[in-house]
Parts: structure tokens; sequence; C-alpha cells
């Protein structure tokens, strides 16, 4: 299929926080409870309409965890935007978004969109993070903010398209140049297969 734009992202965040269900209901409406660990990095793809432009969206879900990190670390490299995630009900996952962030911006490109997203929100009688002090650092950190279901699929779609939007309107108000070197964007052409990494899960960075 052809497209106007795509878009590479990556989810990261701790383990556990729900990013490779974030993906699996983005890209094939269903959830599952025994999702295994993601061993280094997991591959998905969707093609969306954002503001009348046809959107392929490459997706990389990355390993939480610490023995990962220096595979994880070079997809942020050419990634247009960031969903930076973590569980409402564990406060650990938000006391890590600092560290997350710091990596972010010292391995990822400039312009890139981060977007802050809090998962789990079905767990809200268990919620030890208030909306309030998310939406603060995130407001602090000049990154959107949005919370999310993996599991009913609430705001899920809407997270993804979100941040496709923020960077299409970046590159059409000049901030971004989608032709620029590791801008995480393709213009045009058609849908191409990206060799091994096509596979649902990969392991040599």
């Amino acid at each position: 299929m052809s497209y106007n734009y795509l878009f590479k992202y990556i989810i990261i965040g701790d383990t556990g926080v729900g990013k490779s269900c974030l993906l699996l209901q983005f890209t094939d409406s269903r959830f599952r409870n025994d999702h295994d660990l993601t061993i280094g990095v997991e591959f998905g793809a969707k093609i969306v309409q954002i503001e009348n432009k046809s959107i392929h969206l490459q997706i990389w879900d990355t390993a939480g965890q610490e023995s990962f990190r220096s595979i994880t670390r070079g997809y942020y490299r050419g990634a247009a935007a960031a969903l930076l995630t973590f569980d409402i009900t564990r406060r650990d996952t938000f006391l890590s978004l600092s560290r997350w962030l710091e990596e972010t911006k010292n391995n990822g490109n400039p312009n890139m969109v981060i977007v802050l997203v809090a998962n789990k929100v079905d767990l809200d009688s268990q919620r030890v993070v208030s909306r309030e002090e998310a939406e603060k650092f995130a407001k602090e950190n000049k990154m959107s903010y949005i919370e999310t279901s993996a599991k009913t699929a609430f705001n899920v779609n809407e997270t993804f398209l979100r941040t496709g939007k923020e960077v299409l309107m970046k590159i059409l108000n000049g901030e971004i140049d989608p032709l620029t070197n590791n801008a995480g964007i393709k213009v045009g052409g058609e849908s191409q297969k990206t060799g091994p990494a096509e596979k649902t899960s990969c392991c040599s960075g």
C-alpha cells in the first residue's frame, strides 16, 4: 500500500507496564493477559489516516530490562516519536520516567515527539500515581499526556494517532525536515518490508 509518510515510533518504559499489550491492541485489536516479557525488540506496523494523510506507523516495542538496554538504545536513533509508558498501579515505573526521558534525549534526535502514556487505567482502584502528578511531570518536560488501558482499548488508538498528528504538524510547520537522516520519517513511496525486523521479535539490535 502507498502512503504519504512513514513514521517510526518506539515504545519505552519499565518491564511490565504494558508496552507490548499497547502495541498488540493497536495493531491487532486484541489483548493477552499472558504476554511474555519482550526479549530485545518487537515490531508492529499499521497504516492510519491523520489529517487526510495516509501514514504508515512502524512501531518498535523495546524491552524494559536493564540487560537489554544496549540493544534497545540503538532504536532511539531514527525514531520520530517515543511513547514513554508507565503503570499507574506501580509507583516505581513512574519514578523511572526521568531516567527513560534522559536516555531518550541522549540517544534520540532533538525533534523527536515524546508522549507520556499512563497505562492500566482499568485498574483505577489500585492506582498509586494520580493523574495530577503525572500531568505535572508531563508539563514540566513539555510532553503530551494521555491515559490508556491496553486491556479495554481505552485511548489506545487515540494515543498512536495523536502522536502521529504531533509529528505531522512539526513537518507541516517546518520544525522537522522529513528528508533529514535519523528523523524517523520516510516520504511517500510504496510500503516496504524491513528485512529481519519484520519478524515478531528481534534481538540483533
